[in-house]
């Protein structure tokens, strides 16, 4: 068995970026991925201009001793074209407005008095009070966005802010998902004896739909080898293909021998519990994953495996999910052979975590009722109190 290091790193090293782009809107560009870098072309802010409402002056007119009184010679509104300062007088100005030749500071009009066409300001005043600087947020010919990057929010913002209205980024990955099993039954339908609903069918749509990718559903597979390799066929289409259930070792388990078949398995077993039975591999050219039936264990292998995958298919730079130390308020004895992801509770107040009652691979209730994974290493025996990492669960589903 392939330790979970080693496991992801053989993973990412079959990894071929898509090279597939697109121009878009920058107004449906957000969860998008960069395709190229970018640069602004202007100044932002293209001017000096006012943080303040209040007096543009040069400061060359003020006394150092007492206030000054000085002569109101324009007012300059945001979008005016100010005129130059005239001599010892100052301008009436208003935020994001100009700051007109030969004024070097801005006081705002809560330290002034007016009084009709005069204005007295405060002595002290240093040059470059309250200017926004030309160039201050982003210099002309500067990167301003790097190619990978996940447009949130403020990046399109960013870009309307240099004047651009579309932007370059990768097509979104469509990923194939299929359960196999004939005891499976979708939600709605009558259960019988011997079946289960399907419920790694919505857990696989809802991760890949809250990370920002499309799906191709294509249902559930029954326990057959030709049913299995149609399926596989036609799913090919995606960009990934990802199964779930059937890659153990039970004869009625079709997957290993169907992508064995069609393609090739690059792994099969990882020292990995819950999830040992996780297979990789690739149907003609089209990568694939099978994920274990359990529940849990398909949370998890998604989470450790596929979503770096496909983070760095899309054309993204992947980023491990961080780890944070917490004590335990549990005991666990040594795995010799896999490292363990046992499903926790937070206690943020006391810095420690609870362990879930139930750590059965079926008992989905645990990924709900919980906040995060506790890793524990191969051999590796914990006590109460023991320092240990977890990884909660929102930082494995980061879109960054």
């Amino acid at each position: 068995m392939l330790s979970v290091d080693e496991a992801l790193k053989k993973i990412l090293q079959q990894v071929k970026p898509t090279e597939i782009c697109e121009r878009v809107s920058i107004d449906k560009a957000i969860g998008l991925i960069l395709a190229e870098d970018q640069y602004s072309a202007i100044d932002v802010p293209p001017a000096d201009n006012s943080a303040m409402d209040g007096y543009a002056l040069n400061t060359n007119a003020l006394s150092e001793d007492e206030n000054t009184s000085l002569a109101v010679s324009q007012t300059i509104t945001a979008g005016d074209i100010a005129l130059p300062l005239a001599n010892n007088t100052a301008a009436r100005i208003f935020t994001g407005a100009e700051i007109p030749e030969g004024a070097d500071a801005v006081v705002m009009q809560e330290q002034c008095e007016r009084n009709q066409d005069k204005v007295s300001v405060p002595k002290l005043v240093s040059p470059g009070n309250n200017i926004r600087r030309r160039g201050q947020d982003i210099k002309s010919n500067s990167r301003i966005l790097s190619k990978g990057r996940r447009l949130q929010a403020q990046d399109c913002g960013l870009l309307a802010s240099i004047g651009l209205t579309t932007v370059p980024v990768f097509r979104r990955l469509r990923v194939a998902i299929l359960s196999t099993g004939d005891e499976l039954v979708e939600p709605g339908q009558e259960l019988k004896k011997g079946q289960i609903y399907n419920s790694n069918r919505y857990l696989l749509k809802g991760l890949l739909t809250q990370l920002g990718w499309d799906i191709d559903d294509f249902g559930v597979i029954g326990d057959n080898l030709d049913e299995t390799k149609a399926c596989l066929e036609k799913a090919t289409t995606a960009d990934c293909i990802i199964s779930t259930g059937g890659v153990s070792v039970g004869e009625e388990d079709y997957i290993k021998q169907a992508v064995t078949e069609l393609g090739d398995l690059a792994l099969w077993r990882i020292a990995l519990k819950p999830g040992k039975p996780l297979a990789f591999g690739h149907i003609k050219h089209t990568p694939f994953f099978g994920l274990p039936g359990n529940p849990v264990s398909t949370f998890l292998t998604f989470l450790l495996f596929v979503k770096p995958f496909l983070t760095v298919l899309q054309g993204q730079h992947y980023k491990p999910a961080e780890m944070m130390s917490y004590r335990a308020n549990f005991s666990n004895k040594a795995n010799p052979k896999r490292q363990e992801y046992i499903r926790v509770s937070i206690n943020y107040n006391e810095g420690s975590v609870d362990k879930f009652s139930n750590q059965s691979s079926g008992v989905l209730s645990s990924v709900v009722q919980s906040d995060a994974f506790a890793v524990i290493p191969v051999n590796t025996t914990i006590a109460i109190g023991d320092e240990i990492n977890i990884i909660p669960f929102n930082h494995f589903l980061n879109r960054d």
